[in-house]
């Protein structure tokens, strides 16, 4: 077997979507996102995907890239996936190896990546020098089924709008930073300062995964209090790309307003599956998600790499 890294080139999309569906199935990957994230990553990112092709076939990829927007220097991330049948041939290896070389003539001190909880993945990353740190947990809903609870008759408590994101169209800076306040105390291993807005409508608002319609906001007296992002790929699958409400708000169930008004337009939309991911300390939403009903579907690590080392 002829085994070559390489690349990204917009013929290869169909094989890495391909290849990360295999690895991480919930996610919402297509063809589309993997080419726009190609073509639309920030130049302060250094981004960069790479291919790995076994006689002439594409059968792995990795993404990498630094934390342009975090407060500390040096701090790279770089995530592979390799077909399932395919592995243990070298591909990843090859991959990862190409990353870190990249990476470190970036000046790169830590690499981060994420790895699912299973015994070939876990290994793999162990031996090459990667030791584990924060986890998620993804977890799965069954909206064909799915005993929603009722959103009440009038739809939302007194003074409490609910609109889509579709709605703040014509001006989404409210949802911008309602978005950026609420990500600032989101848990995880990297710190990240606050997005430019334009750099906010360019990655987040004009990803072609967003679907604004079925993006639920909680409105009270005029202010953008909550909202819930829905991520879909078409084919009937839903991903919550983010739950988050201002502090002044908290503790008056909009986040579960939001999400439970988010999840119904989903399945009348046509949407099946509903998957969520929450970092291993994040209480609150892992709560509100088993309050839904959602169930256990993966736990993925973040495994960290101090190349200095």
């Amino acid at each position: 077997m002829t085994m070559t890294v390489r690349d990204f080139r917009a013929i290869d999309a169909e094989a890495v979507a391909a290849a990360r569906q295999a690895a991480f199935p919930y996610l919402v990957t297509t063809p589309r996102t993997v080419v726009w994230e190609s073509e639309n990553a920030p130049v302060e990112q250094h981004y960069r995907l790479l291919v790995a092709e076994a006689d002439g076939q594409v059968v792995g990829a990795c993404e990498m890239g630094v934390f342009h927007d975090s407060g500390e220097a040096g701090l790279a991330f770089a995530n592979t996936t390799v077909n399932a049948g395919a592995r243990g041939r070298g591909a990843g290896s090859a991959l990862v190896t190409a990353a870190e070389e990249y990476l470190s003539g970036l000046g790169t001190a830590k690499i981060f990546a994420w790895t699912l909880d299973e015994p070939g993945s876990v290994t793999f990353a162990e031996r090459r020098g990667y030791r584990r740190s924060r986890c998620s947990r993804v977890q799965r809903l069954d909206l064909t089924t799915a005993d929603l609870p009722p959103l009440g008759a009038g739809g939302a408590p007194d003074g409490v709008e609910l609109r889509t994101a579709a709605d703040f169209a014509d001006d989404p800076r409210p949802l911008y930073e309602a978005d950026a306040e609420c990500t600032e105390d989101e848990p995880g291993d990297v710190d990240t300062t606050r997005l430019p807005y334009a750099e906010w409508l360019a990655l987040s608002w004009g990803h072609p995964a967003l679907d604004r319609e079925l993006t639920s906001v909680a409105v009270v007296d005029g202010t953008v209090a909550s909202y819930s992002v829905a991520h879909t790929d078409g084919g009937g699958r839903y991903w919550s790309g983010m739950t988050g409400t201002l502090r002044a708000f908290r503790g008056r169930g909009l986040a579960k307003l939001t999400k439970n008004d988010s999840l119904r337009r989903a399945r009348s939309a046509g949407c099946r599956e509903a998957f969520t991911g929450n970092d291993g300390d994040n209480g609150p939403m892992l709560a509100v998600n088993k309050w839904f009903g959602y169930e256990p579907a993966a736990t993925e690590w973040r495994y960290v790499r101090e190349l200095s080392a």
